[in-house]
């Protein structure tokens, strides 16, 4: 197995702010795959499902994580629906995954304003709700390892992820 950390979970559960502090902690790279998409577009997201639809959207995320998953020695950050692709959820399972959570008020807290589009009719609140409702069995069936980001500081939930890393890399805890 590379060394590799791959990050999923909801939309404003910190995973690229995570991310970024475990990278640089493991002497890693850090990859965000949102930023690989926009870099692919060179468009915002907000901009490519405008332009192109979400199924163009989903489809770019998909292809730069399945790239950035093949690096060695990287703290991946995911798009929250690439757990959605079967392809995807396949190749998450094959590396030390960690599921990052938080209940739906502190992603809507966390989120507001961050002009991302809304992907259904839905009210914000509503919206992640059914999202969560929809992912939650697959973040659960990818990942080795759930966190709840909610109520502590990103230096903490990167302390877990340190730790577990360490201590289970090899190990699939599911």
């Amino acid at each position: 197995m590379k060394d590799r950390i791959a990050l999923i979970g909801m939309r404003g559960v910190g995973k690229t702010t995570v991310g970024r502090l475990l990278a640089a902690r493991l002497g890693w790279r850090f990859v965000d795959t949102d930023d690989l998409v926009e870099a692919r577009h060179r468009s915002t997201i907000a901009e490519i499902i405008a332009r192109h639809g979400e199924p163009a959207f989903r489809k770019t995320e998909i292809d730069v994580l399945l790239e950035a998953l093949g690096q060695d020695r990287a703290v991946i950050a995911t798009g929250g629906g690439c757990v959605e692709d079967a392809q995807a959820r396949e190749a998450l399972r094959a590396t030390f995954t960690v599921w990052l959570s938080a209940s739906v008020d502190v992603l809507h807290s966390r989120i507001a304003g961050s002009g991302r589009p809304p992907l259904t009719p839905l009210q914000p609140e509503a919206e992640l709700a059914a999202l969560l409702a929809r992912r939650m069995a697959w973040y659960m069936e990818c990942s080795r390892l759930m966190v709840s980001s909610a109520g502590i500081t990103p230096e903490v939930v990167c302390d877990v992820l340190e730790q577990s890393w360490r201590v289970f890399q090899n190990h699939d805890l599911r």
